[in-house]
């Protein structure tokens, strides 16, 4: 019975295209869609993830994230460092900035100060120089996406000289870096430097980038420099959460992405019900001789359930694909840089594709369960 479930179900060539297109057309939807919005938002933790080495952030009480922060008086970092549990405190600052390129255009960019002993606060790898750059004069190093936005012309970016703040500074490095939610050109620089290059205001230390000593658990650290300091301070982890909380409550994005996650159900719904309902309109004769010849509800009901399985697992197959390929396509552009697919999305959409079949199904099927054995030989 299996058998000429599926062989009614492939004979009609037009239809059986139609489910599996509906089918992979709502998966590639669903799929890609909650893909990129999982990768976007993942962004917001981009500035923690940078820096590697920080266990503690210690912020103004009324910064939200990296890039939303307030600045702190320098005597900040002393107070840090006087709490028990600290290893190590370093200075990082994290602001805007205008700079002019040697063509003269302009650009919006974001200066990030590192620790001028150690270099805290760099990205962990470097895709062209190393970071040994910024012990030379006026030197920054600039994030691999933003090589992309200034130089289109794929020309190399060390040697380049840009104005910031009326100071001259020169490319001499590329770090490999997640890209920020907004994909803004990044200079990395030393903090006094920095401090040259940022707009002066009376506060300039944006974080406290903190090391915990051995058997204390950052958890534990955050709790005695808030107590000892009144300042804010976050684990890594808990940091970069904050960073992915910021953007889903405070942008339309979630909304947005909801949105076409629903509509690619609704069509999915849409597409395959119809194409189902008329399938099962044109063979209901044939449904109706099965049940002449002693063919139970059971075994018809198996026998739908078997043609929405194989339409399912085609359809779902070829909308994964797609997404695997539309993620690979686009992985040389800066925006898509790094992007990936969870594992829990294509379960989501599985279970998706399950509901839209399994719904389509009954509505269809109630009409092969009404249908009289005698109504074939009228």
């Amino acid at each position: 019975m299996i058998w000429i479930a599926i062989r009614m179900l492939t004979g009609d060539a037009q239809k059986f295209y139609g489910l599996v297109f509906g089918i992979a057309f709502s998966t590639l939807l669903i799929t890609q869609q909650l893909t990129i919005f999982v990768n976007l938002i993942e962004r917001g933790a981009s500035g923690t993830y940078n820096v590697s080495s920080a266990d503690v952030w210690v912020m103004d009480p009324v910064s939200r994230t990296a890039d939303v922060n307030f600045p702190m008086p320098s005597t900040a970092l002393d107070k840090v460092r006087g709490v028990t549990g600290v290893e190590w405190a370093v200075p990082h600052l994290r602001a805007g900035a205008s700079v002019r390129t040697s063509e003269g255009d302009l650009e919006g960019v974001s200066v990030i100060g590192v620790d001028d002993a150690t270099l805290i606060g760099l990205p962990k790898r470097m895709a062209q120089g190393s970071i040994n750059v910024l012990s030379q004069p006026d030197s920054v190093i600039i994030d691999d996406v933003g090589l992309t936005r200034m130089f289109e012309d794929g020309r190399s970016p060390i040697g380049e000289r840009l104005e910031l703040n009326d100071q001259r500074a020169v490319i001499r490095g590329v770090a490999d870096a997640i890209p920020s939610f907004t994909s803004q050109v990044t200079l990395y620089t030393k903090y006094s430097q920095a401090l040259r290059y940022v707009p002066g205001t009376r506060n300039r230390l944006s974080f406290v980038l903190v090391g915990a000593e051995h058997g204390v658990s950052p958890e534990e650290l955050t709790r005695r420099i808030e107590e000892q300091t009144g300042l804010r301070a976050r684990t890594r982890d808990e940091f970069a959460q904050d960073g992915v909380d910021f953007i889903i409550q405070n942008t339309g994005i979630p909304l947005n992405f909801g949105i076409t996650v629903l509509l690619g159900f609704i069509v999915g719904v849409a597409i395959v019900g119809l194409t189902f309902s008329l399938f099962i309109r044109d063979n209901i004769k044939q449904f109706g001789a099965l049940k002449a010849i002693g063919v139970t509800n059971g075994k018809i009901r198996k026998m739908v359930a078997a043609q929405a399985g194989l339409v399912g697992l085609i359809g779902y197959g070829l909308g994964v694909l797609g997404t695997v390929f539309f993620i690979w396509g686009f992985s040389g552009n800066p925006t898509f840089k790094g992007f990936y697919i969870p594992w829990q999305i294509p379960l989501i959409s599985m279970a998706a594709v399950f509901v839209i079949l399994a719904l389509t199904g009954w509505l269809a099927l109630r009409n092969v369960l009404k249908t009289e054995p005698a109504s074939v030989f009228r």
